[in-house]
C-alpha cells in the first residue's frame, strides 16, 4: 500500500515540475477537434424538397490578418487586458487594440506633456528602472531593461523549484495635440527576453506582447493616479490652513491684498473666504484670474462668533470684480467695481483687517 502510494506520488511530482507560466496560461485538455475533417455542404437531390438550415450557428469566416495557427495548446485562456482610464480626465478609444490612453488637460498650473513626463520618469525611478533615451522635442522615451526574479515552488509533493527571469524594454511615446490640452500616451514593447530554468524565451505572439505592454502603461496610470491623490491631499490641507495677507500694490500700482501662497493655493482659499465674508460668486474664469461677486452682507450668526456682532464690510450691497494675479512668490487680489476700476486705497485699507482675519483662518469649511 505505501509503494503504490509512493510511486503515485512521485509521478505526480514530476508532472507538477514540467508545470510552467505559459502552460497554465494555454488550453489544456483534449484536442481531438484538430483531426476532424471538414465537413461538406449537404447536396440535397433537384427531386427532394429542400430542408430550411439555419446560420445561427455559422462561424464567421477568418479575416486576412488573423492568426491561423493559435490551435489547440497553442491558445490562449487568460484574461484580456484592458487599458485603465484611473486618472481624472483621461479615457481610451473604444475598439482600439494598442497600448494607448488619452489624458485632458484638467490642471492649468503647468502644461500638460509635462505633467505627463514627470509622472512617467518619477514611476521608473521609484522602480529602479533606468533611462536609455529621452527626446523631449521628439516627445520619445526608451527605458532600460526591467528585469524580473521570480522562483516559483511547484505543489507540496514536489520538491522542485522554476527559476524564471523576465527582461523587457518599453517605448514611451507622447502624442500631444496641437492645442496641447490632450495628449496620448503609447507603450510599445522593444525588447524581451525571458529564462525559465535552461530554456529562453525571445519571441512572443501578438496577444502576449499587448499584455505585457498594457501591463505596464496600467502601472504608468496607476503610479499617476496615486501622485494626484497624493497633490490633492496635500492642496487641500493649504487651502484649509490659515494664509497670512498684506497690503500693497499690484503690478499695475493699484493697492490689492498680497497673499502669501500661490496662485492655485489663493485661488482655492479666495473662494472660502468671499462665502464667509458675504460675497456671492455669480461667474469666474481661472485661467485669467478673474471673479464676478456680488455682496449680500456677512451672514450675522457665523460673522459675530468671531468678531461679537461687528458691523458689516464697508461696502455698497453691489457688484463687484477682484483680479487674482501669481505676483512673485505671491498671489495679489484687487478689489474692482463692475466696471474694472480699482477701488480707492482708503477702502481697501477698511477691507482688509476684517478679510485678513478670516483669510488667517485654520480650517475654514470646504
Amino acid at each position: 500500500m505505501h509503494k503504490y502510494a509512493l510511486v503515485c506520488l512521485g509521478t505526480i511530482s514530476l508532472l507538477s515540475a514540467c508545470s510552467t507560466v505559459e502552460t497554465r496560461h494555454a488550453a489544456s485538455g483534449g484536442f481531438d477537434y484538430l483531426e476532424e475533417a471538414k465537413t461538406t455542404k449537404l447536396v440535397i437531390p433537384e427531386n427532394k424538397d429542400r430542408p430550411d438550415f439555419s446560420d445561427e450557428y455559422t462561424l464567421p469566416a477568418l479575416g486576412e490578418q488573423a492568426p491561423r495557427d493559435l490551435l489547440g495548446s497553442k491558445l490562449s485562456v487568460q484574461s484580456p487586458q484592458l487599458v485603465l482610464p484611473l486618472v481624472t480626465g483621461s479615457h481610451i478609444t473604444e475598439g482600439s487594440r494598442e497600448a494607448v490612453v488619452w489624458f485632458d488637460q484638467v490642471d492649468d498650473s503647468q502644461p500638460l506633456d509635462e505633467t505627463i513626463w514627470n509622472s512617467l520618469l518619477n514611476f521608473l525611478d521609484e522602480q529602479g528602472i533606468g533611462v536609455v533615451s529621452f527626446d523631449k522635442d521628439k516627445q520619445r522615451l526608451v527605458s532600460d531593461w526591467m528585469v524580473i526574479e521570480n522562483v516559483e515552488d511547484s505543489a507540496w509533493y514536489s520538491w522542485t523549484k522554476t527559476e524564471r527571469s523576465v527582461g523587457q524594454r518599453f517605448e514611451f511615446q507622447l502624442d500631444v495635440k496641437p492645442h496641447g490640452r490632450s495628449a496620448a500616451l503609447k507603450v510599445e514593447l522593444k525588447d524581451y527576453l525571458e529564462t525559465v530554468n535552461d530554456q529562453v524565451i525571445a519571441e512572443l505572439d501578438e496577444s502576449t506582447v499587448r499584455l505585457k505592454e498594457i501591463e505596464i502603461l496600467n502601472s504608468v496610470i496607476s503610479h499617476y493616479a496615486k501622485q494626484i491623490r497624493i497633490a490633492d491631499a496635500r492642496r487641500l490641507r493649504q487651502i484649509q490652513q490659515g494664509l497670512k495677507m498684506e497690503l500693497g500694490f499690484n503690478a499695475d500700482g493699484d493697492p490689492a491684498f498680497m497673499v502669501d501662497a500661490s496662485y492655485e493655493i489663493a485661488w482655492s482659499r479666495l473662494l472660502l473666504v468671499l462665502r464667509k465674508m458675504g460675497f456671492n460668486v455669480k461667474d469666474l474664469d481661472k485661467s485669467n484670474g478673474l471673479l464676478f461677486v456680488n455682496y449680500t452682507g456677512i451672514d450675522s450668526g457665523w460673522w459675530s462668533g468671531i468678531w461679537g456682532g461687528a458691523d458689516e464690510l464697508p461696502l455698497e450691497k453691489q457688484e463687484y470684480r477682484l483680479k487674482v494675479v501669481q505676483q512673485g512668490e505671491k498671489t495679489s487680489i484687487t478689489f474692482q467695481d463692475s466696471e474694472s476700476k480699482a477701488l480707492s486705497s482708503q477702502l481697501v485699507t477698511d477691507l482688509f483687517n476684517p478679510i485678513a482675519e478670516v483669510m488667517a483662518t485654520d480650517d475654514l469649511d470646504i
